[in-house]
């Protein structure tokens, strides 16, 4: 695969995990461009749910739209607890939080802090 289809491919598995979110009301849903920043990743997603079931259940859809659409679903983490589920889709990592636990991390700070 060259390189505009990579970003093709990013670009489209983007678009299908901001829908998934957007399906179930996910809050606070931001993108972290990290193309060229981070060999961990080119895309990081970090979105709230309201409650430990809408965690669990906004990472559920992640997985599953990422699968409907072809995508390979590397890993997933946290999903008993619900407080905080990572899924890992390769070239995209989505972070699913509650509100004090996105509070507490502050992802977003860290990885501008990083890639500055």
């Amino acid at each position: 695969m060259n390189e505009k289809e990579m970003h093709n491919q990013v670009e489209r598995l983007h678009a299908v995990v901001l829908a998934a979110l957007d399906d179930l009301k996910a809050e606070d849903v931001r993108s972290l461009d990290l193309r060229g920043k981070s060999p961990l990743m080119d895309i990081m997603i970090i979105a709230t749910g309201r409650s430990d079931r809408h965690v669990k259940s906004l990472a559920g859809n992640v997985i599953r739209k990422a699968k409907e659409a072809g995508f390979r679903v590397r890993s997933s983490e946290g999903e008993r607890e619900a407080e905080w589920v990572l899924v890992d889709l390769d070239d995209i990592v989505v972070h699913v939080m509650l509100p004090r636990i996105r509070d507490f991390y502050n992802l977003e700070k860290l990885w501008a802090a990083e890639t500055e």
